[in-house]
């Protein structure tokens, strides 16, 4: 079985040049983000500039299956970290239904909302008008719009419940929703253990998972990404599932008919080896 990479001299001054030339290229790409206009120009570049930041942190992405082509579509899946943000748009194109905090992060915040991503405020008195915003949207654009249902990341030992609030716009809508798998393996395809993924890739609030091993401390999302840098990167592999038929059920049904399915498959697949 492979093994995370052993941190020492060498691999941090790697990581280090890896996160400054980083840094460069994000700062190499403000003045193109600046001119483009928001809408469908802007969401197809994040594709270009989130492939800059898998390539310096050395992160993979392989797809098993395919999307539907039927529009409006919500593609849903659990959450382990940081680094869905950049594999769902190279894989795929499209942009993100996010929390409201992401949107205050420096430099993150103003790039996610040129590159389309909806900023939800989770506090139960805001959630109908932004709920209504999600809706909006999702029934307006022609790509695929992301959904983290159990509303933030996990030590990948398990899928939390998902926000049956999430599902409100869905209820007798014609929104399709496509269920999708999350995987991180090592680069060669070997899982990662529970206690790996809690120490090494998983990165917020560990200390409040409702079950598996803990994180030893918790990192910012920067400190994450020069610490993946640190190991040598990793794999993540994505199962597309096909689309459940929703007629007729609630917005509780389909929280827990969609977080079994993926729960089910995600369980199935983390602890397998898959070279391809």
């Amino acid at each position: 079985m492979a093994h995370v990479r052993r941190q020492n001299i060498f691999t941090t001054m790697l990581a280090g040049i890896k996160f400054g030339l980083f840094w460069i290229l994000v700062f190499l790409q403000l003045p193109i983000i600046i001119l483009l206009p928001r809408g469908r120009v802007s969401v197809w570049y994040m594709r270009v500039f989130m492939w800059f930041l898998l390539k310096t942190a050395g992160i993979r992405v392989r797809v098993h299956g395919r999307l539907v082509s039927r529009r409006p579509l919500l593609v849903i899946t659990n959450h382990i970290s940081i680094f869905e943000i950049a594999t769902f748009p190279v894989a795929f194109g499209g942009s993100f239904v996010a929390k409201k905090e992401l949107e205050s992060w420096p430099v993150v915040g103003w790039v996610a909302k040129k590159f389309g991503v909806i900023f939800v405020d989770r506090r139960p008195s805001h959630a109908v008008e932004a709920l209504a915003v999600v809706q909006k949207t999702v029934q307006t654009v022609s790509y695929p719009m992301f959904l983290f249902p159990e509303g933030t990341t996990t030590n990948g030992a398990y899928v939390k419940e998902f926000k049956s609030t999430l599902f409100n716009f869905v209820e007798n809508s014609n929104v399709t929703v496509q269920p999708m798998a999350t995987v991180y393996r090592h680069l060669d395809g070997a899982p990662i253990s529970d206690e790996d993924m809690a120490t090494h890739y998983a990165y917020f609030d560990n200390a409040k998972q409702e079950r598996g091993p803990h994180a030893p401390r918790e990192r910012s999302a920067f400190a994450q990404l020069f610490h993946i840098m640190v190991i040598g990167g990793f794999r993540v592999d994505i199962t597309i599932l096909p689309p459940p038929s929703l007629a007729g059920m609630d917005r509780k049904q389909i929280a827990a008919m969609l977080q079994k399915t993926v729960s089910d498959k995600y369980m199935e697949l983390k602890d397998k080896e898959i070279k391809k």
